[in-house]
């Protein structure tokens, strides 16, 4: 019986996730009610699996995850959650291709949830693809899976794309407000290149620019501009340029967390320990933002790992 209580909470916890972004904002859902019925038309065995699935999850023991919710999968292989989490899992220990095909899969069943649409999205962009890609029949007939495509472009700032998908759709208010809300978004960054590429034209010499300490310079001044969306380029260019200088992976890091991409920022951190040598300065500064991209993505355990190595006085 406490086991059964215990995975009850995590699982309406799951459920409640999943059902605040796929429904709109008026429904009135009882997600407590909903995680009870789903859970008692399963077995002990089910329960079981599951539970201990999100546990390993959570410690970031995927393998083990991953077995278990294909266990779960066995035991009932018409569950859609348990789609949507072999998708995440397989995402997260770097298996994109059955990340997709799970998430095609999870989609499939629930053409109009955005949590499942934004964990195929991601699947796919690490595979150098898009949704637009797909043979699925119904990305073409669901004006709601359009328009939340359309939402997660633009949140991950790729307002192009965004604007693709927006120009295949019926006039309605939601079109013109997100249009409306990209066009602002490109036109700042627009204005914030340009300034930028002014202001290296005039203050570094060809040679300064492409050089080590011309990129740090360029880097400092973005960092003290809040220029996020620019330093990302600059410093992942730094980066290609310099691969074994650490600042310019912290400094990528670093604007993957100002722009809430917490994983991008976990990858190209953890690559900069790789060259770090004597620097506790700025050894502080990346242990700092691991610590908050760890936080970001809800992984208390790493974030104070890394925090604890944070010396002071540096």
């Amino acid at each position: 019986m406490v086991r059964r209580k215990i995975i009850r909470i995590v699982f309406t916890a799951l459920m409640g996730q999943v059902l605040l972004i796929a429904q709109e904002k008026d429904s009135e859902i009882n997600i407590e009610e909903s995680a009870e019925v789903f859970l008692e038309e399963y077995s002990d065995d089910f329960e079981e699996a599951f539970f201990e699935a999100l546990k390993q999850k959570g410690i970031e023991n995927y393998d083990r995850a991953i077995n278990l919710f294909l266990e779960c999968k066995r035991l009932d292989d018409k569950n859609i959650v348990i789609d949507h989490e072999l998708a995440k899992a397989y995402f997260l220990n770097k298996n994109y291709n059955l990340a997709r095909d799970y998430g095609v899969a999870a989609l499939i069943s629930e053409p109009e949830n955005s949590w499942y649409l934004n964990t195929l999205v991601e699947a796919l962009e690490k595979q150098g693809s898009s949704i637009e890609d797909l043979d699925m029949g119904i990305f073409s007939d669901n004006l709601k899976l359009q328009q939340n495509l359309a939402l997660i472009y633009y949140k991950k700032e790729k307002y192009e794309d965004a604007l693709a998908v927006l120009k295949n759709l019926k006039k309605t208010t939601f079109l013109d407000d997100l249009t409306s809300k990209i066009n602002d978004s490109i036109e700042k960054r627009n204005k914030i290149s340009q300034k930028t590429t002014f202001s290296a034209t005039v203050n570094n010499t060809s040679e300064s620019t492409s050089s080590l300490n011309g990129y740090k310079g360029r880097i400092q001044s973005l960092i003290r501009t809040n220029n996020h969306m620019i330093l990302k380029q600059v410093a992942a260019d730094a980066a290609e340029n310099f691969p074994s200088q650490p600042y310019f992976y912290y400094a990528q890091g670093y604007a993957f967390n100002k722009t809430g991409k917490h994983r991008d920022a976990i990858e190209v951190l953890e690559a900069s320990l790789d060259y770090l040598v004597g620097d506790i300065s700025l050894a502080n500064k990346i242990y700092s933002e691991l610590g908050e991209a760890y936080n970001g993505i809800n992984n208390s355990v790493k974030a104070n790992m890394y925090l604890r190595k944070v010396k002071p006085g540096f």
